[in-house]
């Protein structure tokens, strides 16, 4: 079992042009992955499964953890300011998120970005950077 962290606490939809490679998917198998997320779902019903990685080649801090159970009532924004404190970003240091490579409304609950963008294996795949 992976260990998770549990989080507790206007952007536009535009693409952007960074690579958005999960190293989480190169480190896991696919049944591995979709089988924790199963199970997670089933332990945690009202958590959401999220993978945070920071864009890959970005000079950005590195997260502490990847793997966060989300409180499903949770906003982006919201989910953006616990990622700014695991990072210990200053508040007038810029952060943007991305979820498969298009910035998703800070108002937006984490439930409904899930249910849209959620991978194959069940995991929701959230990357991080300074740039947009």
């Amino acid at each position: 079992m992976w260990p998770y962290e549990f989080a507790n606490t206007s952007t536009f939809n535009t693409p952007t042009t960074n690579t958005m490679r999960s190293k989480f998917k190169d480190e896991h198998p696919f049944e591995k992955r979709k089988a924790e997320a199963e199970r997670i779902r089933q332990k945690y019903a009202d958590r959401i499964p999220v993978i945070c990685e920071k864009v890959e080649k970005s000079d950005i801090a590195t997260i502490d953890k990847k793997k966060y159970l989300v409180p499903a009532d949770l906003t982006v924004g919201q989910f953006v300011y616990v990622i700014r404190k695991r990072i210990k970003l200053s508040p007038e240091k810029a952060i943007f998120i991305f979820v498969d490579e298009v910035l998703p409304p800070t108002a937006a609950l984490m439930s409904s970005i899930y249910e849209e963008h959620k991978d194959e294996d069940g995991f929701l795949y959230i990357t991080y950077d300074h740039n947009q």
